[in-house]
């Protein structure tokens, strides 16, 4: 089997912006004058991948649900502004590995993330170049796994792998039917999957993992 389509998670996968995340949502908690310590990037890490109330509940857990919502709309508003203009952290040997990788089949980003953080991703990062099509929970507000599909079917997608960091990603491609290859430099850890250890080794990751597969 060789692969028609590789969709890759954002966070953790595709690139590291916790720590542009917490300046910019430390920025609407000042906003919002929230009675609790400022975020740190761990904090903002051991939230990815969840879904924004998920987040909410997590981080400000002493607000009114009402007001948790204000908040997390201006943490959005904010980080989707300077990620655009600043970009963040790509892992090593990342474009010219995207680059190699665009040559043999398209790529394409499915995330749980909110209605325009990928697009911040392409222009903070000048990547857009490197994918065919995504798709993200804000903008459906549907499973991961659900979004699998919708970008498999549309680009009509035979023998397409998904590539992501979280036990939440490697069961959301269980879901939509799509073998998984975990990215092991990511945030989360997964168990008794196929995994690739950096960005660089992803060729050679996904062929092995397309020859197991027969």
């Amino acid at each position: 089997m060789m692969f028609d389509g590789i969709l890759f998670d954002l966070d953790g996968t595709l690139w590291d912006a916790c720590p542009q995340l917490t300046v910019s949502w430390n920025q609407a908690l000042e906003l919002h004058r929230v009675p609790r310590a400022p975020l740190t990037t761990q904090e903002i890490r051991d939230c990815m991948g969840l879904l924004l109330r998920d987040i909410a509940e997590k981080l400000l857990p002493m607000l009114p649900v009402p007001q948790q919502d204000a908040v997390i709309a201006d943490c959005v508003r904010l980080e989707l502004e300077y990620l655009a203009r600043h970009g963040s952290t790509l892992f090593p040997r990342e474009e010219e590995t995207l680059a190699a990788l665009k040559e043999g089949c398209p790529l394409f980003i499915v995330s749980n993330c909110e209605d325009g953080y990928i697009q911040a991703f392409f222009a903070g990062c000048g990547t857009g170049k490197y994918f065919t099509d995504f798709e993200s929970a804000g903008k459906t507000r549907l499973p991961k796994s659900e979004n699998i599909r919708l970008v498999v079917e549309r680009n009509e997608l035979r023998n397409p792998v998904y590539v992501g960091d979280t036990a939440l990603d490697a069961s959301s491609a269980k879901e939509a039917g799509v073998p998984f290859l975990h990215a092991a430099y990511g945030f989360g850890k997964v168990e008794g999957v196929p995994a690739v250890p950096d960005f660089a080794s992803l060729p050679g990751a996904l062929e092995k993992l397309s020859l197991q597969l027969g």
